[in-house]
């Protein structure tokens, strides 16, 4: 049996850092209604306003959007998973940035 715990308590590469970084964002965002371990609407706002403000630049229409479309049961909170929609969508977004390519916006590749 695979053991996550086993594999991140060895020496870290570069892609682990960032992924234990990513869950440790969410969790100190998630925590702030210490009911549950989802990101509200106002949790992630302030989630994205503090940590990816240099990669949303389009403000609150985006925020909303990006919310809204990455909500896949529709239950106004995203879970971890529905983030790593988030996470995936800010590093497709930043790869742009980087090649100096259109961005992205809400429902686009």
């Amino acid at each position: 049996m695979f053991c996550w715990f086993s594999f991140f308590s060895k020496m870290k590469t570069d892609l682990e850092l960032a992924l234990e970084c990513a869950i440790n964002i969410y969790h100190q965002y998630a925590i702030k209604n210490p009911r549950d371990d989802f990101l509200s609407k106002p949790e992630f706002t302030q989630l994205l306003k503090e940590t990816a403000k240099s990669f949303l630049t389009r403000t609150l229409p985006v925020r909303a959007e990006l919310f809204k479309e990455t909500d896949l049961n529709k239950d106004k909170e995203l879970s971890f998973e529905e983030f790593t929609i988030v996470l995936s969508k800010v590093a497709d977004d930043a790869h742009r940035i980087m090649h100096g390519e259109d961005r992205c916006k809400p429902e686009s590749n």
